[in-house]
């Protein structure tokens, strides 16, 4: 059976026209989503000590698991995950420049379960320890006293658009020197 050249253009066998890419964009448009996928995102950033599985978050937007997640990412840019990990680093750097907790107190109050992981995430992310980011902070105190929390939050905020595993792997390609050498 040949398709007619009346059918729709998202009907006809090898194409692969605009029509899917504009009905994703018309769903994330949707108010309805929208306010969803930020009742889930308010939720984490009011708790992200807590764990916040996507089973979760799809059940406080009302949506199922695979399309939160898609919505999510198209909405925001990164996935859940990544979202509540930059949220996590950003509360960790604050307590770190502002109060005088410990680095594994700070860890357990941020929702984190391990302080090595903790540790080995913040320096992927941020590019030092968490000891060495308070003695840096600390030390430009008096600078960042004029700064707006709300600025200096902005400013500081991880760049989390690719995976911490990623970064790492890429930051080992980087360094890696070659064993052998051409002639």
């Amino acid at each position: 059976m040949s398709d007619s050249p009346s059918s729709p253009p998202s009907r006809r066998a090898g194409s692969a026209g605009p029509r899917p890419a504009v009905a994703r964009a018309a769903r994330l448009q949707d108010p309805a989503l929208l306010r969803r996928l930020l009742r889930a995102r308010d939720r984490m950033d009011a708790a992200s000590h807590e764990a916040w599985p996507v089973e979760r978050l799809a059940a406080v937007s009302g949506i199922s698991k695979a399309h939160f997640a898609r919505a999510f990412k198209a909405a925001y840019g990164v996935p859940p995950h990544r979202y509540l990990l930059t949220r996590r680093i950003e509360q960790a750097s604050t307590l770190l420049r502002d109060t005088g907790l410990s680095v594994t107190e700070i860890a357990f109050a941020t929702g984190w379960e391990s302080l090595g992981t903790f540790g080995r995430v913040f320096r992927d992310i941020t590019g030092c320890s968490p000891s060495a980011m308070r003695v840096a902070a600390r030390a430009d105190m008096p600078r960042l006293d004029q700064v707006p929390a709300c600025i200096l939050k902005a400013a500081q905020r991880p760049d989390l658009t690719s995976a911490v595993s990623e970064k790492r792997r890429c930051e080992a390609t980087d360094t890696v020197v070659a064993s052998t050498r051409e002639v």
